[in-house]
């Protein structure tokens, strides 16, 4: 790695660590970028669908697809990063081989096939793209998830369901009632464990709670380093709960409950929700009070009603950067 690369995650501002994956993890990155030059994105390795699926199955390579994203949203706001942002993002079309398949994701395969090491390909593909920040694998091991789902049979609606693989688990149309990995002792990646340890304030969400937000912590090594660290760590809510699949139906408030059932031994310092998007506040509220999170409310739409359902990463940034 050039001396300018290694340079590049020593900065001034605190250190950041953000887990998920998909465009949730890619507006946190965005909104990130205004707030600190120490950010670290550690993303989830489970995708099995589209060109990360397919190349996850012929190399047998971690799935590209979320670290790529991660890394276009981490690039400058200067020509070269607007350029190389679109370019890793482009996905060529036709028919052939090559349909479906972005330049990013083949790039950061041909990288991990030259280093042999996917955290130094992903270092590699950073300094590329002056990425302004580091992404690493939540795993150096693909992951599979694999959900325990109720509601699927109609004749017998107590009958649990075992469906496997994160698009399935996205799209079920079932009731989730247990969700877990495999292989359930997949190495985690050391990088990401240093910097979770190493972190000032560690950010998940928003995302697919299942599939983006909670594998980082079904991986054991992983969740304990993010409940013992000293760090403030801040969950950021989806804008509309029932555009996630996976939790469709559910309030914002059992959001929060999920994911503090699924790790008892974890805190939240701060809740972040737009209060346009919250269908219960009373409920949240006092889902927020029984962990002790502090619960801040700031409008995180795009102005204008322009981009349903994204974050706008401007006024992220300002209730993130509240609370750090």
């Amino acid at each position: 790695m050039s001396r300018r690369r290694a340079l590049a995650f020593e900065g001034a501002g605190p250190r950041v660590v953000a887990l998920g994956g998909g465009h949730g993890l890619a507006a946190t990155l965005r909104a990130l970028r205004r707030v600190t030059d120490q950010i670290t994105a550690v993303v989830g390795v489970a995708d099995d669908g589209g060109s990360s699926g397919r190349l996850r199955e012929e190399f047998g390579v971690l799935p590209p697809g979320d670290l790529r994203m991660a890394l276009a949203a981490l690039c400058g706001d200067d020509t070269w990063g607007r350029t190389w942002s679109q370019v890793v993002q482009h996905r060529f079309g036709g028919e052939g081989d090559l349909s479906g398949h972005s330049i990013g994701n083949l790039l950061i395969c041909a990288l991990w096939e030259q280093t042999n090491d996917p955290v130094i390909g992903l270092d590699w593909v950073g300094a590329l793209l002056e990425a302004q920040g580091r992404v690493l694998p939540c795993s150096t091991a693909p992951l599979q998830i694999i959900a325990d789902v109720q509601g699927l049979d109609p004749i017998n609606p107590g009958h649990i369901a075992i469906v496997r693989g994160q698009v399935a688990v996205a799209t079920t149309p079932g009731t989730i009632v247990g969700i877990r990995i495999e292989p359930a002792n997949a190495p985690v990646c050391a990088e990401s464990i240093e910097a979770v340890a190493r972190a000032d304030v560690i950010v998940l969400g928003p995302g697919s709670w299942y599939t983006s937000v909670m594998p980082h912590l079904l991986l054991p090594d992983l969740a304990r380093a993010i409940t013992e660290s000293a760090a403030k760590r801040i969950l950021v809510l989806n804008l509309d709960p029932n555009s996630d699949t996976e939790m469709s139906g559910l309030s914002v408030a059992r959001h929060l409950v999920f994911l503090t059932d699924l790790v008892p031994a974890l805190t939240i310092d701060v809740v972040i929700a737009d209060p346009g998007h919250v269908d219960d506040l009373g409920a949240l509220t006092r889902s927020c009070e029984r962990i002790g999170a502090e619960l801040v409310l700031n409008h995180l739409t795009y102005p204008r009603g322009t981009r349903l359902g994204e974050h706008d990463p401007d006024r992220l940034a300002v209730a993130i950067g509240s609370v750090i």
